[in-house]
């Protein structure tokens, strides 16, 4: 029987700081042209966005109780995002948004970090539960999610940019 050898971690998940903004552009650029269904904006429309608006992005997301971003970085190009945001008409839910992790790094563990990195801010700023939508279809993200402790909630919603697809509700404590 061979045994499989364990891929240590090579990766630190943190919160975004400015300095991160560059790395963070050429990330996003990946998600979108990765996995386009699963985010709110087309490839075209990140790559039309200076960096400055990155930057800008990324320091308000570097702060504060309202919104999160955390990136796994393994010191140079960064191998994944996930990001937190309160949810308004629900004052003690954090919107799970943005995750992405690159296809290299997918199965080990990274999206485990970045994920119980957005609970544990969310814990921190008061919020107990957690809530993220995924594409209907997407099985191997949902079986992610529920691996991570997600239940479906049976709330379905229309996909807020692309007519015709239809997005899941999970939640969990955070």
């Amino acid at each position: 029987m061979a045994l499989t050898a364990v891929q240590p971690r090579t990766s630190t998940v943190h919160r975004v700081t400015p300095t991160d903004a560059a790395r963070m552009r050429a990330l996003r650029l990946e998600m979108l042209a990765d996995s386009p269904l699963a985010f709110l904006e087309t490839l075209a429309q990140a790559a039309a966005r200076s960096h400055e608006d990155y930057r800008r992005r990324i320091v308000q997301a570097s702060t504060g109780r309202g919104l999160a971003q955390f990136v796994a970085d393994p010191g140079g190009r960064l191998i994944g995002h996930a990001g937190g945001t309160v949810m308004p008409e629900e004052p003690g839910v954090t919107v799970v948004f943005a995750v992405y992790v690159t296809p290299r790094h997918r199965g080990t563990g990274v999206l485990d970090d970045l994920v119980e990195a957005v609970a544990a801010w969310s814990r921190s700023v008061g919020r107990p539960n957690l809530m993220l939508e995924v594409v209907v279809g997407n099985g191997r993200a949902v079986r992610a999610y529920e691996r991570l402790g997600f239940t479906d909630t049976g709330v379905r919603v229309p996909h807020p940019v692309i007519p015709g697809l239809t997005e899941l509700q999970m939640r969990r404590a955070a």
